[in-house]
């Protein structure tokens, strides 16, 4: 049988959706298969949006039909026939799972009582154990509720829960002021003691206002509003106050709040110019945008006024009145969406923050898989890179992609970022796609007194090709040369780049500037390719053409060492078009030769070679090609004869077999500088930050002194041909 756990409430708007999603994403860290169902829904016609929301997490694979069970309507017209229905309906989805999260009601149709008796009583039938959600505000929100309001809350629900024989795993206080979280804790344990002897944990997690605002998509739908001008892209970003603009500019500008929306009549053009203007100021704040009630249409010379400030701020036009469209505004509820990604990454870090995610799982007794998933591997990386908190500077502080990564990565508290770029700029782009930037230092490569402390080494590291300090000045200005001195002067752990750049490009400074590890001769780069049920090592995919047999080997070897450091145990399979002694010529004596120079200098590692991509990967296949080795058909780490060989098969791999390309991981350097596809998605950027991060907190090597060992004469740069 499989974990279940139901998520209920005893009222309408207390957040059950981001309980939900949180216990959803804990579960996926420790089990393959984890699925949702819904069992009442409100209607099959229209999209239930918490139900897309979970299926939209990764490694949920189920479809949206199956994971419903039954609607009001069905309640209403038979509660026994639909009780059935739940049940037979969810038997489906948990065959294919490990664990499954049912999210109960909404409380949109029928009276509270009557619909927490009814959750509780399908909690019993799926005899799963309830996780309780109590609204920290009042059911209109109007008012925060103290310890003694979620007192008498929790003993009438833990009392509807008890008489349908429902059992209680947990409790957790929702949307809750913050300084009530103590007393609200206090309050909801004091009635458990009287009810089930106190023996259930309860957490609380603190209201968040971004987390309950719209987006100003949603206010633009309530109001029935058309985008008059701005970026469309910026409609995504919270509303998280309302200002009525029916004043004088002088008495509007003070009345500013950041992110807030701004109800402007659409007659007052002066009012419009001038909060456009504040928005682009740095002495005002951001706003999310303007509403432009009334219907008016704007004359035309001020549509080009506007038109000229550049400015991307979104201006809706609605021909609601000012009254109706600050109502309307207020009245829309925020929702939680998996493409709200400030949303998405905030809920996730308040339940983390506030829920004992491990002592839920001992409560569901959950029993880590032995199976290692995409998802799994990603969460170990980001969990192992939150524990170090090294410090990472990305140079590409200009794109939207890693603007949104740092945002993610600061809320998850990954690490900690440097982002390059001039400050007003990055910040005011942060702001204008919503994101919380707060926590990360900005620093400008044009900063003189940097510029002279970084040419003055890198001068003094160059001297030998005849770099000067006026060159190195001009040098050093440029990003990725600029974070790579930040790296090498320990003003960042470590850099990861190239969503904007090539390879090359990225990577010189370090060839330049870190050097080479001790030991190795060669900087690489290796893929973790993360399948279905486990992490394989890919190497090399990015950086050298045509390695010879001795950079083959170092390759080996780094790559076996970058395998340890994630926690794959090295099985080294050295790749060629012959199996064994079955073939001969020049590409196949190279693997060869290869493979021993590995077993010479590391005796300790499995290393097989040459040998083909299937004996290497395939059991049966190695059973009669190579039946005796201690690698073929168990593999972990391959290594690619050349560069064309390697980029192709990753990317083969990585678009036939659905699996998840983790790199290029940089290995060789002394400090963790590392690449990013100029295809990148946020995701990749964050995965990236997390390895580098981890990469940073690996001691460096030593020699027999136990002294940091002599620097290795600095490698050649890539060719513009490794680029991806």
């Amino acid at each position: 049988m499989s974990t279940r756990i139901y998520i209920t409430s005893a009222e309408g708007h207390t957040g059950k959706s981001t309980i939900a999603l949180g216990v959803l994403d804990t579960l996926s860290h420790e089990l393959g298969r984890v699925g949702v169902f819904r069992p009442v829904a409100r209607s099959t016609s229209e999209p239930d949006y918490v139900l897309q929301l979970l299926l939209a997490h990764d490694g949920v694979d189920l479809a949206y039909d199956d994971c419903i069970g039954v609607t009001y309507d069905d309640v209403h017209a038979d509660p026994d026939a639909a009780l059935a229905t739940i049940v037979g309906r969810f038997a489906a989805v948990e065959r294919q799972c490990d664990a499954v999260v049912i999210v109960g009601s909404d409380y949109t149709d029928v009276g509270s009582p009557t619909e927490l008796s009814f959750n509780a009583r399908i909690a019993a039938n799926l005899g799963a154990p309830v996780l309780l959600v109590l609204g920290g505000r009042t059911a209109d929100g109007a008012r925060p509720r103290t310890g003694a309001d979620m007192r008498q809350v929790a003993e009438l629900t833990t009392t509807e829960l008890r008489t349908e024989h429902a059992g209680l795993v947990a409790v957790v206080a929702n949307r809750v002021e913050p300084e009530l979280l103590g007393e609200v804790v206090s309050g909801i344990g004091e009635a458990l003691d009287a009810s089930v002897g106190g023996r259930v944990p309860v957490w609380a997690i603190p209201e968040d206002r971004v987390l309950v605002s719209p987006t100003l998509r949603a206010v633009m739908e309530a109001t029935h509003a058309k985008l008059l001008r701005g970026d469309e892209a910026l409609l995504d970003r919270e509303a998280v106050g309302v200002v009525v603009a029916a004043m004088s500019m002088e008495n509007v500008l003070p009345r500013l709040t950041e992110g807030a929306v701004v109800v402007v009549p659409g007659d007052r053009s002066d009012v419009l110019v001038a909060t456009v203007l504040a928005h682009a100021s740095d002495t005002f704040p951001s706003l999310s945008g303007i509403v432009l009630n009334g219907g008016f249409d704007l004359a035309p010379q001020v549509v080009r006024l506007i038109g000229g400030l550049g400015s991307a701020l979104p201006i809706l036009w609605s021909e609601l009145g000012t009254y109706d469209t600050a109502l309307t505004i207020t009245q829309t509820r925020g929702r939680l969406a998996a493409e709200s990604s400030r949303k998405y990454d905030l809920a996730l870090s308040l339940f983390e923050k506030s829920v004992d995610g491990s002592e839920l799982l001992r409560l569901l007794q959950v029993s880590p898989s032995s199976v290692v998933t995409p998802l799994m591997f990603e969460y170990q990386l980001l969990d192992r890179a939150r524990s170090i908190q090294k410090h990472i500077v990305l140079p590409e502080g200009d794109d939207d992609r890693i603007l949104r990564a740092a945002s993610s990565l600061l809320q998850r508290g990954v690490a900690r970022l440097t982002l390059l770029g001039n400050e007003a700029s990055v910040r005011g782009r942060g702001a204008e796609l919503g994101l919380d930037l707060s926590d990360a230092a900005v620093l400008d490569p044009n900063d003189h007194d940097l510029q002279v402390r970084f040419a003055t080494e890198y001068a003094k590291l160059r001297a030998h090709k005849g770099t000067t300090i006026e060159m190195a000045m001009d040098t050093v200005t440029d990003v990725s040369y600029f974070g790579t001195m930040m790296v090498k002067l320990g003003l960042a752990d470590g850099m990861v780049s190239g969503a904007k750049h090539t390879t090359a490009h990225t990577i010189r400074p370090s060839f330049e500037v870190i050097k080479t590890s001790p030991g190795v001769g060669v900087v690489s780069s290796v893929f973790l390719m993360a399948l279905a049920d486990r992490v394989l090592v890919y190497g090399d995919c990015a950086v050298i053409p045509d390695p010879t047999a001795e950079q083959l080997a170092d390759i080996a070897i780094s790559s076996a060492q970058t395998a340890q450091q994630f926690g794959i145990e090295p099985r080294i399979a050295m790749l060629s078009y012959s199996t064994g002694t079955s073939g001969s010529g020049a590409d196949v004596e190279k693997v060869r030769e290869a493979t021993a120079l590995v077993r010479e200098r590391r005796p300790d590692l499995l290393v097989e070679g040459p040998i083909q991509y299937d004996a290497a990967a395939d059991p049966t296949v190695a059973a009669a090609k190579m039946p005796d080795s201690e690698v073929a058909g168990r593999a972990t780490v391959f290594i690619f004869p050349d560069l064309n060989t390697g980029n192709n098969t990753y990317k083969a791999v990585q678009r036939s077999a659905g699996a998840v390309a983790i790199g290029p991981i940089l290995q060789g350097l002394r400090k963790p500088i590392n690449d990013l596809s100029r295809g990148a998605l946020v995701s990749d950027i964050v995965n990236t930050v997390a390895i580098t991060a981890i990469q940073a907190g690996i001691e460096p090597a030593t020699d027999a002194t136990g002294s940091p060992a002599a620097v290795t004469p600095e490698t050649g740069t890539p060719s513009e041909g490794a680029s991806l």
